[in-house]
């Protein structure tokens, strides 16, 4: 029973931890986005070629991640 416990204690700690640090990584990039758009005093485009790029990007690294447990 106890090692059910460590084992759900680790997976939740895991999963807060990613939560918090995926928050902060869309935050800054959404910062850094409109920083960006402003400086160049442009309307905010995003083409469908870039925004698939940014897609496919986004699952290689999850994939990554994902591959660091074993």
């Amino acid at each position: 029973m106890e090692e059910e416990s460590t084992e759900l204690d680790w997976r939740v700690k895991a999963l807060i931890v990613g939560g918090i640090v995926g928050a902060i990584a869309g935050v800054g990039a959404a910062y850094l986005y409109i920083r960006n758009i402003e400086e160049a005093g442009q309307e905010p485009k995003l083409a469908t070629k870039d925004a698939m790029t940014i897609g496919f990007s986004l699952v290689s690294l999850i994939k990554q991640i994902g591959n660091l447990g074993g």
